[in-house]
């Protein structure tokens, strides 16, 4: 099982993170409680493997600034968690250099037919909106997803992921990949004993996995 630490500030917990097996970075660069500017993830990034997906937050932002900024500071996928049409998904992924995700707030299974349409890398999943588009520790009714056949999607799993669940969470749904933020948090800071635990109890849970 694949694990996205999002919400990364600092490169103790972004070097802590891949030490313990995690698959993909995640950088705010939108309103949040998160955000990060350009130079801090350009200094953490340039500390990174190369292995690592290396993930850019933006929410409804313009092409232009998303790939002056994923140039920059070395991102190697851009996740789109606003209001952006397909086209966006298409126009970034002509240069064919930079993975794409879009995310999809899922509060009834009607909520899955947004998925249509997207030709992105990856579809991410997450809680209905709270006061920011993502990070809100709020999990979706996972049963929604019960006999939905998202054939060739690459869907990751977000909000309201914990050590405590996140096994749960896998067997339900079978995703690709698990993403999490406020789940391994403490105070509204990233807590290394809940990333340990997180992404130790997300990989030893046995799923089917999508090739």
């Amino acid at each position: 099982m694949k694990v996205k630490i999002c919400g990364i500030t600092d490169i103790k917990t972004a070097q802590f993170a891949i030490e313990c097996g995690a698959d993909a970075l995640g950088f705010v660069f939108a309103d949040s409680k998160r955000k990060v500017t350009v130079q801090q993830a350009k200094e953490i990034m340039e500390k990174l493997p190369t292995s690592i997906l290396k993930v850019g937050v933006f929410v409804n932002e313009t092409i232009q600034n998303m790939t002056a900024i994923a140039s920059e500071v070395g991102l190697t996928t851009i996740q789109l968690h606003g209001d952006e049409p397909p086209e966006i998904c298409r126009n970034l992924g002509v240069t064919g250099t930079i993975k794409t995700i879009k995310a999809f707030n899922v509060g009834a299974r009607e909520d899955l037919r947004q998925v249509d349409g997207y030709g992105c890398d990856y579809y991410l999943l997450d809680s209905p909106r709270g006061r920011y588009r993502g990070g809100n520790g709020t999990a979706f009714d996972w049963t929604v997803l019960e006999g939905i056949q998202l054939i060739d999607k690459k869907v990751i799993l977000a909000g309201g992921l914990t050590p405590e669940n996140v096994a749960e969470a896998i067997r339900q749904t079978n995703p690709y990949m698990v993403d999490v933020s406020s789940g391994v948090e403490t105070d509204g800071k990233k807590d290394h004993r809940k990333i340990k635990a997180f992404i130790e109890a997300a990989k030893s849970t046995v799923k089917e996995e999508v090739k």
